[in-house]
């Protein structure tokens, strides 16, 4: 069955004081906690709550004062790509798409290429192709010049595997843009962050575009499902190893469609990830493809379909 047809993605934001009960009643329905952002005397919530459940999360939310919006990019990890995040190429409309991502539950990775600026020299490496394609979606985001988007920069889409979602300035159409599989404009260089009317509904078109390019992927892997879901191998991670408790880096655990980046050392941990019990006689090297990440020495996780497999969990 799909991950869709059962589990809803929302965000619940609200004070810290009495958020705990959202927590144990996520709990008791059979739900999961993806990430738990605090800050101060506020707090983020991003959870997957079984669709028949979802009124009564949202009545607990009313009752302690908090909100409830659904977050439809949640258990996703999104790169967002520019030719460059040096200070000296500023201003960087990139920062702005990626924070608008995480506002309906995306977790973002930006990444500046060291050689993708320029419009004749323009270059991505072999190693920043592979970090891309371990994320589900990459968004490149682009500048003002037509011709440049048009002809120059779709080389930078070379060896990319993942869907690409290719922003910038100019209105152009998908078809103009070689290799993207969308193209999202009104989101080009400017010299302010992205904060006026129009600006922002670009960003709601970014985020709009990118849930229907995970709707389709999520489509895609409901026909031949996942052996089991990633957010119950997030939750058997936490429970049996309890190093992932120590990590300080945002979403030590970060979920992705089909798998998630584990932010611990590879060396010290794929061991005991491949022995993690999920099932009787069920390891999680049984169900998923455990590997060293392009990240650091991140850990990368990769499940397996029911196809290959022959069963589900």
């Amino acid at each position: 069955m799909p991950v869709a047809a059962v589990l809803e993605p929302y965000v619940y934001e609200g004070g810290v004081h009495k958020h705990g009960l959202i927590i144990e009643l996520l709990e008791d329905l059979g739900g999961y906690l993806v990430q738990s952002t605090p800050a101060a005397t506020e707090i983020n919530l991003v959870m997957l709550i079984p669709r028949k459940d979802v009124p009564l999360m949202e009545e607990l939310a009313k009752n302690i004062l908090g909100k409830l919006t659904r977050a439809p990019l949640t258990g996703t990890e999104i790169a967002v790509v520019s030719p460059t995040l040096a200070y000296h190429h500023l201003p960087h409309s990139a920062c702005d798409v990626a924070e608008h991502l995480r506002r309906d539950g995306a977790n973002t990775n930006m990444l500046g290429l060291a050689r993708g600026m320029g419009r004749r020299v323009a270059l991505s490496q072999d190693y920043e192709r592979k970090l891309i394609n371990e994320h589900d979606i990459a968004v490149y985001s682009f500048g003002n010049f037509s011709d440049c988007i048009m002809n120059k920069k779709p080389k930078l889409f070379s060896g990319v595997d993942v869907p690409i979602v290719a922003t910038g300035g100019p209105d152009l159409s998908t078809d103009d843009v070689e290799g993207a599989d969308v193209y999202v404009g009104g989101i080009g260089r400017v010299s302010h962050r992205l904060r006026n009317e129009g600006e922002i509904d670009s960003l709601d078109v970014l985020n709009k575009t990118v849930g229907e390019v995970v709707d389709k992927l999520r489509e895609e892997i409901s026909r031949d499902p996942l052996a089991v879901l990633p957010a119950r191998v997030m939750k058997e991670i936490k429970e049996q190893v309890p190093e992932i408790n120590d990590v300080l880096t945002p979403a030590p655990i970060t979920l992705q469609l089909d798998g998630m980046r584990v932010k611990l050392p590879f060396d010290q941990f794929h061991e005991k990830l491949k022995q993690l019990d999920l099932d009787e006689d069920v390891s999680l090297s049984d169900v998923a493809n455990i590997m060293p990440s392009k990240m650091k020495d991140y850990i990368l996780i990769k499940i397996r379909r029911r196809s290959e497999t022959g069963f589900t969990i």
